[in-house]
């Protein structure tokens, strides 16, 4: 096997140990920081790049804005430099493997991923990419090899910004016509070359979410036509019918962020985050009576449910004496499905329907808002 020749070398305060992997577009390496004594990972460009001065002036201004991210789930970059010919990045060094060594681990037993297991990290990476989004940063590039996975299981969102340098440098560095991703995962924006804001990451993560609970991609293709046409112009599979542990809540989550025009995703992250988690506490709970036996819950033109449905106050366990209980929480009736949701869902946990956007400037509120968040606006007709 031929020797890597970084191995042994040194980028500024940096010795480089060992290779923790192969990207397209760069080598990660373990390396040693003496003067702090602690291990580190460092991300090495290949020349190549180095060599286009307009490209590093543009990798050093996206490094500091990258460098100013502070979140628990994306990747602490700790210094950024060029040094014979070579540009690198070096981050905290993260030991756990990748989203993609989980998913093939479960793929190579003939498994996909439970979505118990599934839900708080897609949750975490949501609020990641909630955060970065609010900060004006655009990831571009979601996808398994560059979640990283702590020894906790915590999952650590890498490589933000080197995307949007790529995506500006010169056409031979990229795809004429086209952003930079990676195919499999590209939204349907991206692959027709428009412009891109945090909506493209949002259904990027919706493919790893089909991913890890399906096993499989939503779209296959041998080329990058192939894919692009399918993610402009076919629909996904139902992930429902490739694993019957997936239930109709976390099918609507998937479908939603997938779906072809971004206005009709989920707008931000953490409202993927939220129709996650509360998708998770459905299927966990008894399943509640369908609405035509909650009749007189319903108002009968299909508007949310103002009140509270009632718990019992007898315990069976108990003789049927009286005891104390808590009232049950607000449920609001979807418009679109009449499923019961909760007064913080934004989107109905059943269909995937917005449940109270106003009407004056589009804002998807939570369903037990009265008034937009955004422009103060009532919510109520």
């Amino acid at each position: 096997m031929q020797q890597d020749e970084m191995i042994g070398t040194t980028l500024g305060n940096y010795r480089i140990r060992a290779p923790l992997g192969q990207g397209g577009m760069a080598r990660v390496y373990r390396a040693y920081q003496e003067n702090l004594d602690r291990e580190v990972a460092i991300k090495v460009l290949p020349p190549w790049y180095a060599a286009d001065r307009n490209f590093v002036d543009r990798f050093n201004l996206e490094a500091r804005l990258v460098a100013r991210l502070s979140h628990p789930n994306i990747v602490t970059v700790h210094d950024a430099s060029e040094q014979n010919g070579h540009l690198y990045i070096v981050m905290q060094l993260v030991d756990g493997g990748t989203l993609k060594h989980r998913i093939d681990q479960l793929h190579t037993q003939g498994q996909s991923m439970d979505p118990a297991e599934a839900t708080p990290i897609f949750a975490q990476l949501a609020d990641a990419l909630t955060y970065a989004h609010d900060q004006g940063i655009i990831h571009r590039d979601i996808k398994p090899v560059n979640v990283l996975m702590d020894r906790a299981r915590r999952p650590i969102l890498s490589d933000f910004g080197i995307a949007k340098v790529l995506a500006s440098t010169n056409d031979n560095l990229t795809r004429p016509g086209t952003g930079v991703g990676t195919p499999e995962y590209m939204s349907p924006e991206q692959c027709q070359g428009g412009p891109v804001d945090g909506r493209a990451d949002i259904y990027a993560l919706g493919i790893m979410l089909f991913e890890a609970l399906t096993g499989r991609l939503p779209f296959q293709g041998d080329n990058y036509p192939a894919l692009a046409h399918s993610h402009i112009y076919e629909q996904p599979p139902r992930p429902t019918l490739l694993n019957s542990r997936i239930n109709s809540y976390f099918e609507a989550v998937i479908l939603t962020a997938l779906k072809k025009s971004p206005s009709e995703r989920y707008q931000r992250a953490s409202d993927m985050a939220d129709a996650l988690e509360s998708a998770l506490t459905q299927s966990q709970q008894a399943i509640l009576p369908p609405p035509t036996s909650i009749g007189p819950y319903l108002q009968q033109d299909s508007t949310p449910y103002l009140g509270q449905i009632p718990h019992t106050p007898f315990d069976t366990k108990d003789s049927g004496k009286h005891l104390s209980y808590s009232p049950a929480p607000m449920l609001y009736a979807c418009t679109n499905c009449q499923f019961l949701n909760r007064a913080q869902m934004r989107f109905c946990t059943r269909c995937g329907f917005p449940l109270n956007q106003c009407r004056i400037c589009g804002t998807h509120n939570p369903v037990g808002n009265r008034f937009c968040t955004k422009c103060g606006q009532s919510l109520v007709v």
